[in-house]
């Protein structure tokens, strides 16, 4: 459920700059990596964890090369397994040959980050399906706020905190403690989706949005498995995270293959391009490096990324009584639009049209919000755009134009996969 269209929340200066930055890497790496699961019950060996050649600057050095901003680590799965040496269980990389037992895959992401000028965000699973607490809510949730306390202490700045919510139908946990521990040691994180989020889900894990796309929202998903939602007494501004894989599983295993650059492509468009932003998971294989394959798909959509958008022409902007008048300083060719609203005021564009000078009709759609993309069918010649805009003081910032004609196209045949069953142990 959506709140009011006449209700105006407004972003925090932290929310904005996520919002803002929109693009994303999310690394699933644990024990799962070595055993061939998606997801496993907390019974595999810590054994089985040993990369043999990890190189975290690699991870981060190709996520920032296509263009992310930030990268997510899963320091733990909903096995259980830690992958940073914590106090709080065995069950972690220092039961592991990787290092002799001295490694932390945690830090090496963290200074990895450091080095790359990368935002570092950190992934806990509530669910825990090795920690024999997890039977005893209370016990379980002292142990979760020791995990919490020990990574939001030794590891930097974190800019999101990732809480899937999978195997939590059902369960509370100490969201006001655990809030008050973010409040305390990483005020400025993001936090997805459970709790005291600032972010949310955006439904599905095929990395897509639909339009409307709206920041304000009294309910989100829990995750893909259980029809649960979180829903809020009040009106939250609470942004959407498009979450999806490069290959079919979230962690590496062989045999699977990268998605298509037409693919990731669409996923961008219907995700960043709708004004949500987007995570895109790129696995570590068993030796702790990206694979060839992954990496050279990743590196086509960097490169198809700056085809389409690398040469922006920016309009100067003129108000009108129902949107802006964009002057492209001389006649242009075009098959993109860009927009974005100020949302400092919070998120007001309820529809929008694209005109030529002539009013013929470009492209039309319902929200902007941080961005907006339109492909247009054709290109056109253009030296000016109007922009008309539905929102009682809406006020657009950026109209840019973006000759495209050449590069690779998005393709949507087949992004939609139908709902995930939960993974076999």
């Amino acid at each position: 459920m959506t709140a009011s269209s006449t209700e105006i929340l407004v972003p925090t200066p932290e929310q904005l700059t996520w919002q803002r930055d929109g693009f994303g890497v999310f690394f699933h790496f644990g024990v799962n990596t070595f055993a061939g699961k998606e997801w496993s019950d907390g019974t595999l060996a810590p054994q089985i964890f040993d990369p043999s050649d990890l190189d975290a600057d690699e991870w981060v050095r190709l996520a920032r090369d296509i263009g992310a901003k930030y990268v997510i680590l899963t320091a733990k799965h909903h096995d259980g397994f830690c992958l940073w040496p914590t106090a709080t269980t065995d069950y972690s990389v220092a039961s592991s040959p990787w290092k002799g037992g001295e490694g932390d895959v945690v830090r090496e992401v963290a200074e990895a980050c450091r080095r790359q000028g990368m935002k570092l965000g950190l992934y806990l699973s509530p669910w825990d399906r090795n920690a024999p607490q997890y039977q005893d809510p209370a016990a379980y949730d002292e142990f979760y706020l020791a995990q919490l306390r020990e990574l939001c202490t030794d590891y930097g700045q974190l800019y999101e905190l990732w809480f899937d919510g999978a195997g939590s139908a059902g369960r509370e946990y100490a969201w006001d403690r655990i809030g008050a521990l973010i409040d305390e040691l990483q005020p400025g994180a993001m936090v997805f989706n459970m709790g005291p989020s600032t972010i949310r889900w955006v439904g599905n894990e095929d990395g897509l949005a639909a339009d409307p796309v709206e920041y304000v929202t009294t309910s989100a998903d829990l995750n893909n498995y259980d029809d649960d939602v979180v829903e809020t007494e009040r009106a939250r501004y609470l942004p959407p995270e498009c979450d999806v894989s490069l290959r079919k599983g979230w962690f590496w295993q062989p045999g699977e293959e990268p998605k298509s650059v037409a693919h990731l492509l669409a996923i961008h468009d219907r995700s960043i391009g709708l004004g949500a932003s987007l995570l895109l998971n790129i696995p570590p294989d068993r030796r702790g490096r990206i694979d060839p394959a992954d990496a050279a798909r990743a590196a086509e959509f960097g490169t198809a990324l700056r085809d389409r958008f690398g040469a922006p022409v920016e309009g100067t902007l003129t108000a009108s009584t129902d949107g802006v008048d964009a002057d492209l300083g001389g006649s242009v060719r075009l098959d993109h639009v860009e927009l974005a609203e100020r949302l400092e005021d919070g998120q007001r564009v309820t529809a929008h049209r694209i005109l030529d000078s002539a009013g013929r009709v470009l492209a039309e759609g319902g929200t902007i919000g941080v961005r907006r993309l339109h492909r247009l069918a054709e290109p056109v010649q253009a030296s000016s755009l109007r922009i008309e805009v539905e929102g009682e003081g809406a006020v657009i910032e950026r109209v840019a134009v973006h000759d495209a004609v050449g590069a690779p196209v998005p393709d949507l045949a087949g992004a939609y996969r139908a709902p995930t069953e939960r993974p076999d142990d």
